[in-house]
């Protein structure tokens, strides 16, 4: 969940209500530029950041509980996603910087993170990174034209923005939701293999043609994340 941003003034200049980043030549002067709803936004990019190493160690060693860990960690995230407009909203301080972190902690929770786990799972051949890569891509485009575009969103009584502009990035959580049932039933590479199998466009198998079609559902989400015309009210 990215920090509702308030309007600009005059179309380019951020509204007084954001701390603006302090630039000193101390050697910890971005610490000092910290509130205390960064720090749980960082938490939600520590979250996503051990997702992937559990993802990894699963890679390996083959041990299930890495695995189940990279699964579970993208949700902690979400936690602190939802945590840190709250703490914002009750410390009454707001910055620029926050904003700016919590677009990134997004990209790597909720976009790298669920790629990654996709790939420790089994969507490994050539084509399936290329969804993956195309998944994470139309995330962090998402993103940022969140950032570029929120100002004009119509906006409701209490200034929040009425809708999203494609499926925001969190919702991602539903293909790690596919992800955790195919890890419990066992569908997996090296055990039962992915469900819908394996197919060759082209080429022989074993080569760059070959795809999972399911991989296809993480093309399909990247999409839907860039869309226009998609537009998924705020609760």
């Amino acid at each position: 969940m990215v920090r509702s941003k308030p309007s600009p003034v005059n179309g380019n200049k951020h509204d007084s209500s954001l701390q603006q980043y302090n630039d000193t030549d101390g050697h910890f002067s971005l610490v000092r530029n910290f509130r205390l709803a960064d720090l749980v936004t960082i938490m939600n990019g520590v979250c996503g950041s051990f997702s992937i190493f559990s993802s990894a160690q699963y890679l390996l060693t083959n041990d299930d509980d890495y695995l189940l860990w990279a699964l579970a960690l993208p949700l902690a995230g979400l936690m602190f996603d939802f945590m840190d407009g709250k703490v914002a909203r009750w410390r009454k301080s707001s910055s620029m910087l926050g904003q700016e972190l919590d677009s990134l902690a997004d990209l790597v929770s909720f976009g790298v993170a669920p790629a990654v786990v996709a790939f420790a799972v089994g969507l490994r051949t050539y084509l399936d990174t290329v969804c993956l890569t195309g998944f994470i891509c139309c995330g962090l485009a998402r993103l940022a034209r969140f950032n570029a575009t929120v100002a004009i969103i119509p906006k409701d009584a209490a200034g929040k923005s009425r809708y999203f502009e494609g499926l925001p990035i969190p919702s991602s959580l539903g293909l790690v939701a596919i992800l955790s049932y195919w890890v419990r039933r066992g569908w997996v590479e090296g055990k039962q293999g992915i469900p819908g199998g394996l197919i060759t466009l082209w080429g022989t198998p074993g080569g760059r043609g070959d795809i999972h079609p399911v991989s296809v559902i993480f093309g399909l989400w990247a999409a839907a994340m860039v869309s226009k015309t998609l537009r998924v009210p705020k609760l």
